[in-house]
């Protein structure tokens, strides 16, 4: 067995294509290698901005034997009644490639056919790999490639060398006129190279000693340690962000950390725009001081010796304070005018062509905040106030050059416009979540005008016929309905997910559209047992409590799953499930007419129906009351009258009107089971 390793060399890649294209690299490598039938103990694949590299452990120096048992024609069609082969099995035989002696008899689906067992040899390792390691290259895709000079070969980026070792020895690859080799190139500018490399075990070796670390994992922890260790030293830390992270650790070869610093006076900036600025526009690290405000210092991870901080230092601050000098012009800019007068702006900005302007969106916001705020206990002056302000920095200078302050800024014009601190705070927090994993908003204010963003939102969206569709969401309404359904479930607001879209779609004009109303609360119902199931509910009781999804709020939805895990502890659980399932195993489809109590002829059904109006009356009162686990308690106390019923009535009785009767009554009798839940849902504990 030897090891096997590949580089492609190649002009700088974009970091944010790097993680991508080494996992492309993987699966394609492993696709390859055991079509092939070669396989290999492990795949280690290296990404910088220069190379894509992958190493394949102890990859055995031949093909191994491939054993196929490939059938023919049925053993009447391939043999006389002498037993000699007739001419389909003689053709079967020689396409094949064996004698007709050497056909054998299998049996498949019950009827027995002829078959051959056709082996294949397998071939040195040494003849399959450069075809192999070709193949592995033409098949890798990104999203973007390009072609090059006189090339028909289309990339990520023009490849500038190649490659590819078996052990000790170098495998004859050609690809557009470049040829493979064992030599390698070093840091661009530390050690361009070439440089030799003997055997792959020696690949990382020798990339180090030429200022190339090729293992993202190395990287990211070097640039981790430089981050500490320069923020330690002025007593702070650094303002952690895993996309920036990410996208350095992908940028560089050989990250040196270089601690710079700007001029005290931006710090009179907001916090987000100096980040926002270091981040998106430079890639630099910001630091948090011991008291949890920004310092003037930032972290720049180089490409270069440790011996060139100065230098780099020196560039960083020059552009950084040229930055930040045209963010303090907005944001200077930006102060002279109220979101008030802004409001004019949004009038200008077609949010879409079939929805009207920001403005009108924004009267639509106003209208629904209004309507779920006495609900918030929320004073709907402030709510109509936030709904209305909401969107006013989108016409802002800052947010037009920073998108992704979007409401953050609004929060910091509002409170400069002298809007109560409730008001600038939702307007701060509607976005929110903006990335899963990201927080809720914290007040019920801004709850509440998220929730009217991100409804109105969806039922713009569904309206104009833009909706997700397999992996495409382009305007992130799935992640916009779970938001939904996460705050729905953690506010405390009476307010249902139909009731929430029936204004939603009435602000649209869109509220007698019934077809778009079932698409809307169906793609949010699709959301909601994920959100349970995070919860740590079981399958069978997320789909038990599905059914009142849409029509009560989703705080009595949890506490529905709730009462019904807590009740499958109890012991006569069991019990009363298998007899609540008798009862709707026997209703018919059709609905029996009304219950006559004068029908009830029988000890056994006046008993239960004796039981089901007592216990209706507890689990009612309990429902009335909110108190879910107390009603499905209450159930219970059906389980021996159903039994009893069932072993001392016949249900089926040949009078029409008896019969149909009794079957009312095991209607009502579920009808009180499903006001708690369904609990033909329910597996048995």
């Amino acid at each position: 067995m030897k090891d096997l390793l590949l580089e492609i060399g190649l002009e700088e890649v974009p970091a944010r294509f790097l993680p991508e294209a080494a996992e492309a690299l993987r699966a394609e490598t492993q696709r390859h290698l055991r079509a092939e039938r070669l396989e290999f103990a492990e795949l280690q694949v290296y990404a910088t901005p220069r190379r894509l590299a992958v190493l394949a452990r102890k990859v055995p120096e031949r093909q191994w034997e491939l054993t196929q048992e490939v059938f023919g024609p049925p053993v009447k069609a391939a043999f006389d009644p002498e037993g000699r082969p007739t001419k389909a099995a003689q053709g079967f035989a020689a396409s094949v490639g064996v004698s007709p002696q050497e056909l054998l008899i299998r049996e498949k689906k019950g009827k027995q056919y002829v078959a051959a067992i056709l082996r294949q040899e397998g071939k040195p390792a040494q003849e399959v790999l450069p075809s192999v390691l070709k193949g592995i290259i033409l098949s890798l895709r990104f999203p973007k490639s390009m072609r090059w000079a006189d090339k028909s070969l289309r990339f990520i980026r023009p490849i500038r060398w190649l490659l590819a070792l078996w052990g000790e020895e170098v495998l004859e690859l050609e690809l557009e006129g470049l040829r493979s080799s064992n030599l390698t190139w070093g840091h661009r500018f530390l050690a361009p190279g070439p440089w030799q490399v003997r055997h792959p075990e020696e690949y990382l070796k020798v990339l180090a000693e030429h200022f190339v670390m090729a293992e993202p994992r190395r990287r990211r922890e070097t640039i981790e340690q430089a981050l500490r260790e320069l923020a330690q030293g002025l007593g702070a830390s650094p303002v952690w962000d895993q996309e920036l992270l990410e996208h350095v650790v992908h940028l560089v070869e050989y990250p040196v950390g270089v601690l710079c610093e700007f001029p005290i006076q931006y710090l009179e900036l907001p916090e987000e725009l100096l980040v926002t600025v270091m981040k998106d526009h430079q890639k630099y690290f910001a630091l948090r001081g011991s008291d949890g405000r920004l310092l003037s210092h930032f972290v720049v991870i180089s490409n270069t010796l440790r011996e060139n901080a100065l230098v780099v230092k020196a560039g960083a601050e020059r552009v950084i304070k040229a930055r930040f000098e045209d963010a303090r012009f907005y944001w200077r800019q930006d102060l002279e005018q109220s979101l008030q007068r802004r409001l004019e702006g949004l009038k200008k900005v077609v949010y879409h062509e079939r929805l009207g302007s920001l403005y009108d969106k924004a009267l639509r916001l106003k209208s629904l905040a209004g309507f779920m705020a006495p609900r918030a206990a929320v004073e709907t002056a402030l709510a109509e106030r936030a709904a209305l302000l909401s969107k006013a920095d989108l016409v802002s200078g800052v947010v037009r050059e920073f998108p992704e302050l979007q409401g953050v800024m609004g929060g910091y014009y509002a409170l400069n416009d002298g809007e109560p601190p409730e008001v600038a705070q939702a307007i701060r927090e509607h976005y929110l979540p903006r990335h899963a994993g990201d927080a809720l908003p914290c007040s019920p204010l801004a709850v509440l005008l998220s929730l009217a963003d991100k409804a109105d939102n969806i039922a713009s969206f569904f309206l104009l016929g833009l909706v997700p569709s397999g992996s495409e969401d382009p305007f992130a309404l799935r992640r916009q309905a779970l938001a939904i359904v996460h705050m729905l479930a953690e506010a405390e607001l009476p307010l249902s997910l139909e009731e929430l879209f029936e204004q939603a779609l009435r602000g649209l004009q869109a509220q007698d559209n019934q077809a778009l109303r079932e698409a809307v609360l169906g793609f949010l119902r699709q959301r909601i047992p994920q959100v349970l199931q995070a919860r740590g509910y079981e399958s069978d009781v997320v789909e038990a409590v599905l059914p009142y999804a849409l029509a009560e709020p989703l705080k009595s939805l949890l506490q529905r799953a709730e009462a019904l895990r807590r009740l499958k502890k109890h012991a006569q659980f069991n019990p009363f499930l298998v007899a609540a399932k008798r009862v709707r195993n026997i209703l018919p489809g059709e609905e029996p007419p009304p219950l006559r109590e004068d029908l009830l002829r029988e000890e056994g059904e006046q008993r239960l129906y004796q039981s089901l109006r007592q216990c209706a009356e507890k689990t009612e009162a309990c429902l009335q009351d909110g108190d879910l686990e107390e009603a499905a308690e209450a159930l219970l106390a059906l389980t021996e009258p159903i039994n009893h019923f069932f072993d001392a009535v016949l249900v089926m009785d040949k009078d029409p009107l008896v019969r149909a009767n009794r079957l009312a009554l095991l209607r009502d009798v579920w009808g009180l089971c499903l006001k708690v839940a369904d609990f033909s849902k329910i597996s048995e504990v």
